[in-house]
């Protein structure tokens, strides 16, 4: 197995992008084998699908894994794909519409309702799948979780219909959401990929600065995963910045304060950014201000 198989490049990442074009090394075909023996891949996969990959991956390896990895505890058994997630998968591929039966989050059933689905969801805050659809009787964007939903009959809608609600819950999704533009201090550029594994549950667009030699990730998200987001920063510490959102600048800045008063320590400005204070003996800067709520966060997520 050669170790320098595969080496990150965005910009080459990029470009074979936008010609719709995959690279896979061997480890990565190991891994997908193994992972396609999991009960979980019958429920995330089509059988015809689930059946071809297995065809391709016929003559590779599986990882020894049981050889580097002990277990040594392990929580209940459970799978985050829900039954209805490929019926609804293969309604929103025909661009049909959907007959809805659902309980509502005491248990009681609810009428059958007739809408659009439009796109489903996995949130990394709640660990929770989502379906957003259009309630054709209320006309009205939806937002339900899949787990509450017991059954989904195909319905039929013309193309004119399929492209109104489209254009309805575009509109829908462009106020409901929010954008961040977080920046990468070029001195860990070399990190890129570990920052943006951070974030790889968001949609999200890169820009890279040649002249700067410095990435911009520009991350869009709900109101329900706003502390998700402020979570991974402080996990991110001084790795990142904050350049487009004035409401996470603040609340990071107050998560930073907390975090060195929590040690004793009142932080002086620094008019730079980058030459430390001397206060009380200790000298602290911005950058470790952002450890400290870095470190902080750490400690309260144990």
């Amino acid at each position: 197995m050669n170790p320098f198989e595969k080496i990150f490049s965005y910009q080459l990442a990029s470009r074979l992008e936008e010609q719709q074009i995959f690279t896979l090394t061997s480890q990565e075909r190991s891994w997908l084998k193994l992972m396609l023996s999991s009960t979980a891949a019958e429920l995330a996969l089509d059988e015809s699908t689930l059946n071809r990959l297995q065809q391709r991956l016929e003559h590779d390896e599986v990882p020894s894994v049981h050889e580097v990895i002990v277990e040594k505890a392990a929580s209940s058994q459970h799978t985050d794909f829900p039954e209805l997630l490929i019926p609804l998968r293969r309604i929103m591929r025909k661009r049909q519409g959907v007959l809805l039966q659902r309980h509502n989050k005491y248990g009681q059933h609810m009428n059958p309702e007739l809408g659009v689905p439009w796109k489903l969801e996995y949130s990394a805050a709640r660990q929770e799948w989502y379906m957003y659809w259009f309630n054709l009787h209320r006309a009205a964007p939806m937002t339900t979780r899949l787990k509450h939903m017991y059954k989904v009959t195909e319905q039929s809608i013309t193309e004119q219909q399929y492209d109104a609600v489209s254009q309805r819950m575009e509109l829908h999704m462009q106020t409901e959401r929010h954008e961040i533009a977080i920046q990468v201090l070029p001195i860990y550029n070399k990190e890129l990929t570990r920052i943006l594994h951070a974030f790889s549950c968001f949609d999200k667009r890169v820009r890279f600065d040649e002249q700067e030699q410095s990435y911009s990730i520009y991350v869009r998200f709900t109101n329900s995963e706003r502390e998700y987001v402020l979570n991974r920063l402080r996990f991110l510490g001084k790795r990142v910045q904050i350049i487009e959102g004035d409401d996470f600048k603040q609340r990071m800045q107050d998560t930073a304060l907390r975090a060195l008063a929590r040690y004793g320590v009142t932080p002086v400005p620094v008019p730079d950014g980058d030459a430390p204070s001397e206060h009380n003996g200790q000298k602290w800067s911005e950058s470790d201000a952002l450890s400290a709520a870095a470190t902080d966060s750490l400690h309260d997520e144990k």
